[in-house]
C-alpha cells in the first residue's frame, strides 16, 4: 500500500477544511490502496521559511535550523503521494501552505511523487485558481502534479448533515482523484526503486564543475 499524506493547507479559524477532510480521509482510507496520514498544519507550526546552507549542518542528513523544520522534512519524505486540501486567497494557495512547501528544502520529499488537489471555496470558484497555481509550485518541487482534481463551490452546501455530499457528482470526483493518485504512486514507487537521476540542480553543479575543470586544463 502506498503511503499517502493528506495535507490540510488551511489554519484558519472556522476553516471550512473541517467539513472537507473527514469525507477525504474517510473515501481515501476505504480505496484500498492507501495506509493514510493527515498533516494539519495547524499541528505544524512552521517557522517562515529562512534556511540556508549555514543551517542545514550534513546535506547528507540535515539538521536544519530548528527540530520541526526536520520532523517535517522527515514526515514528506516518507509518504508516496499526497493530497492537498486548499481555499483559495487571493487567487493563489495559503501563504501558511506555500511555506511548508518551501520548507521541503534540500530533502527533496516530494520528488518523483504524485500530488493531487481538493479545493474548496465559499463561492463559485472552488479555489480552482489555486489549484492551478499549486501546480506549478508542485512542478517545481518535482512533484508529479495530477490532471483531475476535485473542486467544490459553495462548500457550506456541499455535504448533509451526516457529512455526505449532496450531488452524487462529488463523490465520482474524489473516487476518479484516488483511483490516479493509486495509480501514479505505483508506478512512480517501482520508478524510484529502479533507481534515481540526481536531482538537476546538483547534475548542473556537477556539469559546471567539469566545464569549469576543463577550461582550466585547456
Amino acid at each position: 500500500m502506498s503511503k499517502l499524506l493528506v495535507i490540510v493547507g488551511s489554519t484558519r479559524p472556522g476553516r471550512a477544511a473541517d467539513s472537507v477532510v473527514p469525507w477525504v480521509v474517510a473515501r481515501a482510507a476505504a480505496h484500498g490502496a492507501f495506509d493514510v496520514e493527515v498533516a494539519d498544519l495547524r499541528d505544524w507550526p512552521l517557522p517562515i521559511f529562512a534556511e540556508h546552507f549555514g543551517t542545514i549542518g550534513d546535506i547528507n542528513d540535515p539538521t536544519y535550523s530548528d527540530p520541526l523544520v526536520r520532523a517535517w522534512n522527515a514526515k514528506v519524505k516518507s509518504a508516496d503521494a499526497f493530497v492537498v486540501i486548499t481555499p483559495e486567497y487571493n487567487h493563489s494557495v495559503p501563504g501558511v501552505l506555500k511555506n511548508a512547501i518551501d520548507t521541503v528544502w534540500l530533502s527533496f520529499g516530494f520528488r518523483n511523487k504524485p500530488i493531487a488537489s481538493v479545493g474548496y471555496s465559499g463561492g463559485i470558484s472552488g479555489a480552482i485558481r489555486a489549484i492551478e497555481h499549486l501546480a506549478h509550485i508542485a512542478v517545481e518541487a518535482e512533484a508529479v502534479p495530477l490532471r483531475n482534481t476535485v473542486v467544490l463551490p459553495f462548500v457550506g452546501q456541499t455535504f448533509d448533515e451526516k457529512g455526505e455530499p449532496v450531488n452524487p457528482f462529488t463523490d465520482a470526483s474524489l473516487q476518479i482523484l484516488l483511483d490516479d493518485v493509486a495509480w501514479w504512486s505505483s508506478a512512480l514507487e517501482k520508478a524510484r526503486a529502479g533507481g534515481e537521476l540526481a536531482p538537476g540542480v546538483f547534475r548542473a553543479q556537477a556539469a559546471a564543475a567539469a566545464a569549469t575543470e576543463t577550461a582550466e586544463a585547456g
